[in-house]
């Protein structure tokens, strides 16, 4: 006999925000009543971002669930990108099982008590990131999920619930919208801007966006495109008008925040600002993470933080506009990862502290990476002592020894087998040197195709195969690693962005 599938559990609407729907007022972000307002929180991904157990709630990413590699693979730690991991799980578990481990997952990954310590801190604000497949089937493009939009309106309403604001960011388009693992295209060309066909979808799942939130005075916008990256600068200007166009016909008033080129980071071609908008950057630093100059907080490398802000922010500073800093943020390290890793840890708080200096004293508004993990740079991460964690803890190390994932991996057990490869491509082919992105090396490249892609994708069964075999009250058990009650606080991140 079937499972019924799981109900989603949406709490009952907050009465509406006293600010009102928030807007631009010159280089401010007001309520109805002129006031400012000043967003400061974190990015929420693995529930609704990507299925990859990642970095959000709705938007997973392998580092969210991985012990120290990726991005992506650290929040729940699975290799890859989310669809192949989806997949595998689903030949092992049947359809059934992996329907309720998935909705069990995104029920406790962000549940009351998370919006309660959220608020509890003085947060107001939830960047909620979301993969497009929550809301669209690719098979059924133009048709829209409504599980994928209460999931939302859960999130929305337990914040609202809290004081807190959410801002919805469309973390992965359909085709990819940049080249890196986290558009979770599965590949490393950004087909979104070489397909009319999935610039369409976007702009139809905006409308549906708008027309499902317009009025809501707990959204404090939205993020259409989460560090796009296309070498020709005007495709990226024409979506975006497009895409305001599209929006304003059915939401004239909620703030749209449009994130820079290249990964949040370049407006050198941007040109009027369109209206109600903030421009948004994302400002991690390399000091923040591994195989880079240690951070003693020197006069000159506090010149670097400010100068790389100042570059990533001279266009809104331009326009006189407000300024929203999307990501940020170093990473962690643990026992596993170093037996320095205490001192590691110490001096990734210096520099999230001097950084944090910088958008203090010039009154931005912020969004830390990110709220909940398995332990690499969540504000909150699942404690070492939980089933999930001790389950794939075999595979979790196995994948961190090969640095299967991306997002602040360390190369030092791979650099010898990659680094005669990377030498090779700059001898026969140097223009290698010069590829888009431009802040991508010739080791980012390779490290993309063969590690990222090549030998994530062959880790899938061995990934799903610690699933197999799994009862319903099992898959349950481990999905609850992920609740708020079996994590662990970083205590001396949370202590250091706390709004004083």
């Amino acid at each position: 006999m079937s499972r019924t599938r799981l109900k989603i559990g949406v709490p009952i609407e907050s009465k509406p925000a006293a600010s009102g729907i928030l807007k631009v007022s010159k280089r401010e972000i007001v309520g109805q009543d002129g006031n400012p307002v000043i967003l400061r929180g974190a990015g929420l991904a693995s529930a609704v971002a990507k299925p990859k157990f990642a970095g959000g709630m709705l938007n997973m990413e392998n580092f969210i669930t991985s012990v120290v590699a990726g991005r992506i693979c650290r929040i729940e730690g699975y290799p890859g990108h989310e669809p192949g991991m989806r997949k595998a799980l689903k030949n092992v578990l049947g359809g059934e099982k992996y329907d309720f481990f998935f909705d069990k997952f995104l029920e406790y990954f962000f549940a009351e008590e998370d919006a309660k310590f959220f608020g509890s801190l003085g947060f107001n604000c939830i960047r909620l990131a979301v993969n497009y497949r929550h809301l669209e089937d690719d098979m059924n493009p133009g048709v829209y999920l409504e599980r994928g939009f209460l999931w939302i309106d859960r999130i929305i309403n337990l914040c609202a619930a809290e004081g807190i604001y959410t801002i919805i960011d469309l973390h992965a388009a359909p085709g990819g919208q940049n080249q890196g693992w986290h558009s979770n295209s599965g590949i490393h060309k950004a087909m979104f801007w070489e397909h009319i066909e999935f610039q369409d979808r976007a702009v139809g799942i905006w409308r549906a966006i708008a027309e499902r939130y317009k009025g809501n005075t707990w959204v404090a916008g939205y993020n259409p495109l989460n560090e796009p990256a296309v070498e020709d600068h005007r495709q990226l200007l024409a979506l975006y008008d497009r895409l305001e166009k599209a929006i304003r016909e059915i939401d004239p008033h909620h703030i749209l925040y449009w994130d820079g080129n290249t990964f949040a980071a370049d407006f050198s071609q941007f040109e009027d600002p369109l209206p109600n908008s903030v421009y948004a950057c994302h400002d991690y630093s390399s000091f923040g993470f591994p195989d880079n100059e240690i951070y003693t907080g020197s006069p000159g490398q506090r010149e670097i933080l400010l100068k790389t802000y100042e570059r990533k922010t001279a266009y809104q500073d331009k326009i006189e506009g407000p300024i929203w800093n999307g990501e940020w943020g170093p990473v962690y390290a643990g026992p596993d990862d170093d037996p320095n890793w205490e001192s590691i840890n110490k001096v990734r708080y210096h520099v999230l502290k001097d950084q944090l200096t910088i958008y203090e004293e010039r009154k931005i508004s912020w969004s830390i990476w990110l709220y909940k993990d398995i332990g690499f740079q969540g504000m909150v991460y699942t404690a070492p002592d939980t089933t999930y964690m001790k389950r794939l803890k075999p595979f979790l190390q196995k994948k961190k020894s090969i640095a299967a994932d991306a997002w602040g991996v360390d190369l030092s057990t791979v650099g010898h087998i990659t680094k005669p490869i990377e030498d090779w491509l700059v001898q026969e082919v140097p223009s290698i040197l010069h590829k888009y992105p431009p802040t991508w090396k010739p080791s980012r490249h390779v490290g993309r195709l063969i590690r990222n892609i090549l030998m994530s994708e062959e880790l899938y069964p061995e990934y799903a195969a610690y699933f197999e075999g799994l009862s319903f009250d099992e898959l349950d058990e481990l999905a609850a690693s992920f609740k708020f009650g079996n994590c662990l606080q970083r205590k001396g991140l949370n202590d250091a962005i706390k709004p004083k």
